[in-house]
């Protein structure tokens, strides 16, 4: 189709822009898309086109727009910065690569240019890029170097599990500037995965020392002597968290803090109000949790990961992974802890894998998974395997302990038939009064309310039915409760199921000095312990509505 010329593409340029000044923002941008290549001023156009779609929130089709502006314009490296910050945004990594490698072609000396392609590499998972990028940051200058160097502690500690290369950038960030309260915090957090209490501790008060109001560092204090806390700290909390200028997240922190020191002192009612407060103050920060959505989604599961599709499946790969997975704070760091102590096993920690191919390559999921070709599912079983090799080389028998993997059982036996599971269970009651007392991510919306969360359990135990019904032999039911009452045994058999010798150790697992890096970190450092076994019955009064609902649900 010829481009509209002269008057006529003056008159729709016109319309255009009165469709965009009266706020009608379809026409607007279908008018100035005709216009493209057109007689009409393209600047102009291609500039509309950026700011509508902008106000759309379509991402990608502004950041191409920009893309189409560059070589129209006399000095375009704004102009690509932005446009490799809106691929970002909107997940289109790829292009905004691509889209900063142009900008360090046009501004080779940028430093914050090369920052910014480090933290969009980060945060598309590609962490030995991002390292690479942030390195060319601090060659090029970058002004504030010690967060650069805290970024890369991130990177080290949470994705690439080298808890020394974290401490060492840490240790740098901090010769730099002695007082970064960001590298004294994460500083503080890798003292307490590495189980040094008094190094936490330290780090903590040298914290709220240059930052009074700090309220991470004291929520943090709390946790770390719940129970022993001395009248000041505990006093300095509640008033933190009584302030009516604090922020929903400190005060929601305070109070989770507080309910645990409470809960370890005995004082069961004052805990739990702490513990409602908090959850009740965190329940705004993320999503509402849809209990008619998540029924969908499990019957969803169900429906695309049946018997038939499995019959039906080409072999991906003959890989044989573990899995420890089920509902959070169901003893999963333990069990994972327990198989730690073997000498023929490397434990994983909580790898982001297979909820990340959920939610990008695979979405919608699991819908998007039945197109999926059969090249691009045996590259993702590849990748998985080339990321286990990569971080825990030589590692022998690794385990992925990923809890919300349980919701991903499908994939994973779809990509490694051979796959086994660990799947972790625990009284009803305790596991889901044990999620209503942690502060978890927003995004599991379940744990922000005990009737939501008993919900969410109940769909979990309908999933982990349909799996056991598919791959009988293939997972092993990890009970926490059975556990601590005869850890001789349930060792044995988990041992068993994955087929490693019995070894003593495995009962000494709180003496290993691995880094822990869940909440569970200062609980499996102790010799087993029962408290946590029917920890339900203090708060039998504040649970009844919870406790008649799995009782209804056969859960109890």
């Amino acid at each position: 189709m010829a481009k509209p010329s002269g008057q006529e593409a003056r008159n729709i340029y016109a319309r255009a822009v009165a469709s965009a000044n009266a706020g009608d923002r379809t026409t607007a941008i279908k008018l100035f898309e005709q216009l493209i290549g057109s007689d009409a001023p393209q600047v102009q156009v291609r500039s509309a086109l950026v700011r509508l779609n902008l106000d759309a929130h379509a991402w990608t089709q502004a950041a191409d727009h920009m893309i189409a502006l560059v070589p129209l314009i006399p000095s375009p490296a704004q102009l690509l910065a932005d446009a490799a910050d809106t691929y970002s945004r909107a997940g289109a990594f790829d292009k905004a690569h691509e889209t900063y490698e142009h900008l360090h072609r046009a501004m080779p000396d940028y430093a914050t240019g090369y920052f910014n392609h480090a933290y969009m590499l980060r945060t598309a998972h590609r962490f030995d890029e991002a390292l690479a990028y942030y390195d060319k940051a601090l060659a090029h200058g970058i002004d504030g170097p010690e967060e650069v160097w805290l970024n890369k502690a991130v990177i080290y500690s949470d994705h690439l599990r080298d808890d020394g290369a974290a401490a060492a950038c840490l240790a740098t960030a901090l010769d730099i500037k002695a007082d970064y309260v960001p590298a004294l915090l994460n500083r503080a957090n890798l003292y307490e995965e590495m189980s040094d209490r008094d190094g936490a501790r330290e780090s903590y008060r040298r914290v709220v020392e240059l930052d009074p109001h700090n309220t991470t560092a004291v929520a943090r204090l709390i946790n770390l002597d719940a129970g022993e806390v001395t009248s000041p700290i505990r006093t300095t909390a509640q008033k933190m968290a009584n302030h009516s200028g604090i922020q929903a997240r400190a005060r929601s922190s305070l109070n989770f803090a507080l309910g645990r020191d409470a809960d370890a002192r005995g004082d069961y009612d004052t805990a739990f109000e702490y513990f409602r407060m908090a959850n009740e103050t965190a329940k705004p920060l993320g999503p509402a949790y849809d209990r008619a959505a998540s029924e969908t989604f499990t019957q969803d599961l169900i429906t695309q990961f049946s018997k038939d599709w499995f019959n039906k499946l080409p072999v991906y790969s003959d890989a044989t992974p573990v899995f420890i997975c089920g509902m959070f704070r169901s003893g999963s760091t333990l069990t994972e802890q327990v198989i730690a102590a073997h000498p023929d096993a490397t434990p994983g920690g909580e790898l982001e894998y297979f909820i990340a191919l959920a939610t990008r390559e695979l979405a919608p999921f699991p819908a998007a998974v039945r197109g999926t070709k059969p090249d691009k599912m045996r590259e993702m079983a590849r990748h998985y395997l080339q990321l286990l090799a990569k971080r825990f080389p030589g590692g022998g028998l690794i385990t992925d302990k990923r809890p919300d993997n349980f919701l991903y059982i499908g994939l994973i036996k779809t990509l490694f038939p051979n796959a086994r599971f660990v799947h972790t269970t625990r009284d009803a009651l305790d596991n889901c009064l044990s999620i209503y007392f942690l502060e978890l991510a927003d995004t599991l919306s379940y744990a922000k309310d005990l009737m939501d969360t008993g919900h969410f359990y109940a769909q979990q135990v309908s999933l982990m039915s349909h799996w056991k019904t598919l791959f009988p032999d293939d997972i092993f039911t990890m009970s926490y409760d059975a556990f601590v009452a005869d850890p001789r045994t349930q060792a044995g058999k988990l041992l068993d199921f994955l087929g490693l010798e019995w070894n003593d150790a495995c009962l000494e697992f709180h003496r290993l000095k691995n880094t822990v890096k869940t909440e569970s970190y200062w609980q499996v450092r102790k010799p087993l312990y029962t408290q946590s076994s029917g920890r339900h019955l203090h708060y039998d009064t504040h649970i009844k509505d919870l406790a008649s609902y799995l009782k209804t649900e056969g859960l109890t």
